[in-house]
């Protein structure tokens, strides 16, 4: 075989994803341990690309829920080989998110690819699903100690539930860092609302935690507080 370049590698690990090929997205995660590769480059720029696709098929309606399926096996199988890999500098991570649809919505996919992409860069991520009542974002924050709730919405009628919902959390533990996402809010209502993060894409919600765990952790308030900012912010550069 000659010479392999990481791009040649990534557009396989995407690709493979995209047309939910696990034979060749794991050939493609092992050459990139087999020659030396960065490995969190060939999730962000390969894996993570390939779902990014995936959810733009999705919406536009060429992609269903069976197909969702098959990507997301691929790029698991991806994951499976490319983690064990990370240098724990790569992330420098350590962060928990709790993460769901809110109460009287049931569209997930959206939640769901960013869910995946958290994974993928290094979060401990707790999901809740969807139609997901106040009271068990609440007892779940207090349970796990998650530095970062994020509630996502596709539906009008049930948005002004996020703001009761950031309203308890904030009275129960006011240190905690609430993003929310979706089809019909904007900046304006999250900041309205009291969201400490407002993520129209999923690059931009990871974009987004790694800056609150990053000021949790300059605090002191999260686990490990008062680790540098410096790793942080490398990480956030990744998606500039």
């Amino acid at each position: 075989m000659g010479t392999v370049t990481p791009q040649e590698v990534w557009d396989r690990l995407k690709n493979g994803v995209i047309n939910f090929d696990e034979e060749m997205v794991v050939e493609a995660a092992k050459d990139v341990i087999l020659y030396r590769m960065d490995v969190y480059d060939a999730i962000m720029n390969g894996l993570v690309c390939g779902i990014e696709e995936v959810g733009e098929l999705y919406e536009r309606g060429e992609y269903f829920v069976p197909e969702m399926m098959m990507c997301t096996d691929a790029l698991y199988s991806g994951l499976n080989i490319l983690r064990p890999h990370l240098k724990r500098e790569q992330t420098g991570i350590r962060g928990q998110i709790i993460i769901g649809v809110v109460q009287g919505d049931i569209h997930d996919i959206g939640k769901n690819i960013i869910k995946m992409m958290f994974d993928a860069v290094g979060f401990e991520v707790h999901d809740l699903g969807r139609d997901v009542p106040l009271e068990r974002f609440i007892n779940e924050q207090l349970r796990t100690d998650a530095e970062i709730v994020c509630l996502s919405a596709m539906m009008t009628n049930v948005m002004p539930c996020m703001n009761e919902i950031i309203k308890k959390i904030k009275e129960k533990n006011p240190s905690v860092k609430i993003m929310v996402g979706g089809a019909p809010l904007n900046e304006h209502i999250a900041r309205r609302w009291g969201a400490d993060g407002f993520a129209r894409e999923a690059n931009d919600a990871i974009k987004c935690a790694i800056r609150m765990v990053s000021t949790l952790r300059k605090l002191g308030l999260g686990p490990g507080g008062g680790e540098p900012e410096i790793k942080y912010r490398k990480i956030a550069q990744k998606f500039e």
